[in-house]
């Protein structure tokens, strides 16, 4: 049995390292290599880059479980991803959601965030954005979930270690409780 979980959250939350080190931590989680319409080159999380004309055929194709427009790109998860069972992740948008659940009722939804001073920080460090993109970045953090769905909430506030404990609970509540 496949147990889908998406992981969302604003920008500078921490979600790809957090989840990198839950996966570390325990590699039964498999993280979903996303299919997504930008250059492999454009760097950042492992995923497979097509161009928009490949995506669009790979859809239509029926290839994806789910998919999604976020920021000008579209996001693919390969229905491959899903058919070896166990406990699968991937990083997800927001604004999906609601399709998510509608094609996975029992999807179990974790948010990660942290307080808006932690978030600008990050965002400042991480030097990919101008202020003003920053400052876009920060006004959509505050993006609440939407209608119906409910998630488990990581605060990503503290340090590396805590954070990744956080995520392991959430993703696996069963072996917290041990």
């Amino acid at each position: 049995m496949t147990r889908l979980i998406a992981i969302v959250g604003p920008s500078g939350a921490g979600k790809d390292t957090l989840i990198a080190g839950a996966i570390a931590a325990r590699p039964e989680i498999r993280l979903v290599r996303r299919v997504i319409s930008r250059p492999a080159a454009a760097g950042g999380e492992d995923y497979e880059g097509v161009s928009e004309v490949e995506f669009a055929r790979r859809r239509a194709a029926g290839d994806f479980a789910l998919d999604w427009q976020a920021h000008g790109l579209h996001y693919g998860i390969p229905k491959a991803a899903l058919a070896q069972g166990g406990d699968v992740a991937f990083n997800g948008s927001r604004a999906a959601l609601p399709i998510a659940l509608q094609r996975f009722p029992d999807l179990k939804v974790i948010l990660i965030t942290a307080p808006d001073a932690i978030l600008a920080q990050r965002l400042a460090e991480r030097g990919r954005e101008a202020a003003a993109d920053v400052q876009q970045r920060l006004a959509r953090a505050a993006f609440t979930l939407p209608d119906g769905v409910s998630a488990e909430v990581v605060v990503n506030d503290t340090t590396l270690e805590v954070g990744i404990a956080r995520l392991l609970a959430a993703l696996q509540p069963e072996r917290a409780a041990r």
